[in-house]
């Protein structure tokens, strides 16, 4: 995956290709002093401000016709306390650099996304998750917050110091300040086993609650268009440490997952007739296969073929009648869907508009491969998600708005209050936040 990218005429897009904008200003700040005078700065001349990572957010929640604030002379780690298993990070790391940092360290994040290419504040501003029984998102692994807030003030929290922000702004969708350094959760190094196979669709959503309960992290991919998944469980181990051999990972997960895939869908999008046949050979490209390593590199895979998402969380308890009826939608629709329908889990937190608030959830993350109309597959797959009382990832694509979100979220009222006292003019918004917060 490559990062945000700016145009010759200073035009910004996202990774996707899904979201362009013309900031009026850019800015780099190397210190949160830096940070925050931009920020009065850009009050003073009454600007919109937003800062953005490396645009792997589909939808406009980072985009402004304002100053742009980009973090990434804001890196590094600021400090470890093995004491109190903590890890103090600037904003503008990339996950990637976190991860083999704190792996030289000895250490490591409990639970991660499936990717490393996002800032670590614009993962969790946005709610990254990866598949988990019992340890949740990246945010929910925060246990400490620095932000620049609307005035130009540097404010800190957690859950004694500021508490009330400290419950919103773990994901607060950028709406409550800029984040500027995170203190994470971590712990001693440590394996997981994985264990990759194919296993047919029914299969797979009769065992679902055994698969679920018997596994730290258990998730599964479905290929429209057929009756077949690759399933992937990852447990701890106590080792040896077995990585995939050279040559085979690179075989499997860059020739095959990344090029092979890359051209398949090129012919899909050219030949839409194509993709139920090349479905059902690229859902028997991949062998089973069982590994021993670190988490960053269980958990993470690289993604180099570009594609548009949306995804859903649902009650874990509607996982499986959900996913059913949207394979039968597919199924008697004239739909042609390329890619896999992804399928993970997380278990209820305290995050005020974190999709898994107070609910054990289900996520199931529909894509299309870049330059292929999406708007049909999408909005068929939102009206099944909707129906069964699903949440947004609030950086994915959805047409969800603050009325309907305000019925989703109990704690709703609770975020735009906090976000009319810290910001009653407004500094951070856009046409996005508008929509899904309201005025």
């Amino acid at each position: 995956m490559g990062s945000t990218a700016s145009t010759g005429n200073g035009t910004w897009r996202n990774w996707g290709g899904t979201v362009r904008v013309r900031p009026a200003r850019e800015t780099a700040p190397a210190s949160v002093d830096e940070l925050a005078a931009a920020v009065r700065r850009a009050a003073e001349d009454g600007m919109p401000v937003k800062a953005v990572g490396t645009g792997h957010s589909f939808t406009s929640i980072a985009a402004t016709d304002g100053l742009l604030i980009r973090p990434h002379l804001l890196t590094g780690i600021r400090h470890v306390d093995r004491a109190a298993g903590t890890v103090t990070v600037e904003a503008g790391t990339p996950l990637k650099r976190l991860n083999l940092a704190l792996a030289r360290e000895g250490l490591s994040l409990t639970n991660m996304g499936d990717i490393m290419e996002q800032t670590v504040s614009g993962a969790t501003s946005t709610g990254t998750h990866g598949t988990g029984r019992d340890s949740a998102s990246l945010a929910a692994q925060i246990r400490g917050l620095e932000l620049v807030t609307a005035d130009g003030s540097v404010l800190t929290c957690s859950a004694k110091e500021n508490p009330d922000v400290f419950a919103a702004a773990r994901i607060g969708l950028g709406a409550l300040g800029v984040v500027t350094a995170i203190t994470f959760s971590v712990e001693p190094l440590f394996l997981l086993t994985a264990r990759e196979e194919p296993m047919p669709f029914d299969r797979v959503c009769a065992d679902f609650d055994q698969l679920y309960a018997e596994n730290e992290h258990f998730e599964f991919y479905w290929f429209p268009h057929t009756g077949n998944t690759n399933t992937k469980r990852n447990n701890r181990s106590a080792g040896p440490e077995r990585p995939v051999p050279r040559f085979k990972g690179w075989f499997e997960d860059e020739f095959l997952s990344n090029g092979v895939f890359h051209a398949v869908n090129l012919v899909g999008r050219a030949v839409p007739a194509s993709v139920p046949a090349i479905a059902r050979i690229s859902s028997r490209a991949l062998s089973a296969r069982t590994y021993t390593d670190i988490p960053y590199k269980v958990f993470t895979s690289p993604r180099r073929v570009r594609f548009v998402e949306m995804e859903y969380a649902v009650p874990r308890e509607a996982l499986v009648e959900t996913l059913r009826e949207l394979k039968a939608m597919v199924d008697r629709s004239p739909l042609r869907v390329g890619f896999p329908v992804e399928v993970r889990t997380a278990p209820a937190d305290d995050i005020t508009l974190s999709t898994a608030s107070g609910r054990d959830s289900a996520y199931i993350a529909v894509h299309m491969f870049k330059g292929t109309p999406y708007q049909g597959y999408f909005t068929a797959a939102e009206r099944i998600f909707t129906a069964h009382e699903g949440r947004p990832h609030w950086g994915k694509i959805h047409t969800r708005d603050a009325e309907h979100l305000s019925r989703m979220y109990p704690r709703f009222g609770e975020f735009t209050a906090l976000r009319d006292r810290l910001d009653p003019e407004r500094r951070f918004r856009n046409d996005y936040l508008r929509r899904v917060l309201g005025s």
